[in-house]
């Protein structure tokens, strides 16, 4: 039985994550309506997504389907609402996938339409290990946040949170892996350096990262006991550098993205 149709204001990152982790986890849905202005942008998802009816279309194509993701950078929030508001349907549900515009605000913006949640997604949601917290509009029903959620579980966990906690989600969770992906890509890189196979190397980092997060959140050791471990850090002389660089571009981008 097909699922919900979609349309999606935005066919860039945000709309590949998802749609390929609903292929990837056998997700039925309906049709699905991109609305997007670069040509290019509209081509790749189409290339990258053939497991669903994609087509493009225009707002009012979009604004007519049973959910519209609204996945589009904050800047383009705005007109982006205004211009779909006219063409939403009663029993449409709007998703914000962007930081800094709140459900009022979005409110406002498509005409008082009301029916509307936000949710800050991560790119592990690819592969169904998402962390997807998700904050409801008191205007959407139940039956309305059920679909949702339904839609949810196959990318992951999504914690139903306070709307005044997304902005925080979307620095430690939606941006946290920019974080740390080129050092691991380093690391494999140097396993080959050092004569590992290129799947040994992945393998071991792999196993390696997964076991450091359970030590650090799992083991009931302080961070500071989990930290003196391992006896030997090679790059203990930047640690500081890099909790400074933590310590000042971090909430620089917080107050760049609070509401």
């Amino acid at each position: 039985m097909a699922g919900p149709s979609m349309g999606f204001i935005g066919g860039g990152r945000i709309a590949r994550i998802l749609l390929q982790g609903w292929a990837r986890a056998g997700t039925s849905l309906g049709e699905v309506v991109v609305c997007d202005p670069a040509d290019s942008v509209v081509v790749r998802l189409l290339t990258e997504c053939k497991s669903y009816k994609l087509k493009r279309g225009d707002y009012a194509m979009v604004g007519g389907q049973d959910i519209v993701f609204v996945a589009v950078h904050p800047p383009a929030i705005a007109e982006s609402a205004i211009a779909v508001a006219k063409s939403l349907q009663a029993e449409s549900i709007v998703v914000s996938l962007a930081p800094k515009f709140t459900i009022a605000k979005l409110a406002e913006l498509l005409g008082g339409f009301c029916c509307i949640a936000r949710v800050i997604p991560n790119a592990p949601s690819l592969v169904g290990r998402g962390y997807n917290p998700v904050a409801w509009g008191e205007g959407l029903s139940e039956a309305g946040r059920q679909v949702v959620r339904q839609l949810l579980v196959p990318l992951g966990e999504s914690p139903e949170v306070a709307e005044g906690t997304l902005e925080a989600y979307a620095i430690v969770a939606a941006m946290g892996p920019t974080y740390f992906w080129p050092q691991w890509e380093e690391l494999v890189t140097l396993s080959e350096e050092f004569s590992l196979a290129a799947d040994d190397g992945r393998k071991a980092v792999h196993a390696m990262l997964l076991g450091a997060a359970a030590t650090m959140f799992d083991s009931g050791l302080s961070p500071a006991e989990v930290m003196d471990l391992v006896p030997v850090k090679p790059l203990g002389e930047f640690e500081p550098t890099l909790r400074e660089a933590y310590r000042t571009r971090l909430p620089a981008i917080m107050n760049k993205i609070r509401p």
